[in-house]
């Protein structure tokens, strides 16, 4: 997933160890404004849009979890990551009360920071993908309808697919070219995501995977530990 351009807000009272992680996650494509305490970061965040947020939790003037509260209120949807020293179990759990998507105790390697806002944010992009309204797609020599759950080869009589049969291929589809990961499908078409949903979703991968052999530039690929990938060769798009 592109990450260039993407905003971050880092909230962090530590001017040496702000500008750090500042350039740092600069250094990584990532847009970031640095501010130096709460007050100052919901000043921030009120003036722009950003993609995720990054709050210390011990600031003067206004506490991380004062500030993501706040965050909440204006936005219900945008990602927050709290950094913190204190490791006790009620802080961890005001944490995510407060509306934290991921927590880190310093000191954290910032690889790890960085993996978990790339995962954050890939999550994100495929939970709204998933909400798109689209039904018809051309994959390689394919035409998906959706709605009327078609799968249809060249001049070949369509094949009528099942319900999920047709929502994992729509799915797949929406994340043409890119990973679709496997929790997203489980949660989203089988509304659970355990041991049993996971091996009938990969009986149903092997049934499209027969019904797409027959065009050479259409495959599923499996992304090991991660999800799927429905590869579509450019020059028949």
């Amino acid at each position: 997933m592109e990450t260039v351009n993407k905003k971050i807000l880092l909230v962090e009272d530590d001017p040496n160890f702000g500008i750090v992680l500042k350039d740092y996650l600069s250094m990584n494509d990532f847009d970031v404004t640095l501010a130096k305490n709460g007050m100052e970061g919901f000043e921030k965040f009120k003036k722009d849009n950003y993609d995720i947020c990054i709050l210390d939790v011990m600031m003067p003037y206004k506490d991380g979890f004062t500030l993501a509260k706040e965050i909440r209120e204006k936005n219900e949807h945008v990602p927050i990551v709290f950094l913190t020293a204190k490791t006790m179990k009620e802080d961890v759990l005001k944490g995510y009360k407060a509306g934290a998507d991921d927590y880190l105790n310093k000191p954290f390697d910032s690889e790890v920071l960085l993996m978990k806002i790339r995962a954050i944010l890939q999550r994100k992009s495929s939970n709204s993908l998933s909400e798109s309204k689209k039904f018809e797609f051309e994959l390689g020599n394919f035409h998906l309808n959706s709605k009327l759950r078609f799968l249809k080869y060249k001049d070949q009589e369509a094949i009528k697919l099942s319900p999920k049969e047709n929502e994992l291929l729509r799915l797949l589809a929406l994340h043409e070219n890119d990973l679709m990961p496997r929790e997203l499908a489980l949660t989203k078409i089988w509304r659970d995501d355990n041991y049993f949903t996971s091996r009938s979703m990969d009986v149903y991968i092997a049934k499209l995977r027969k019904y797409l052999k027959i065009d050479d530039d259409v495959e599923i690929l499996n992304i090991h530990g991660e999800g799927f990938r429905l590869v579509v060769k450019e020059e028949q798009k």
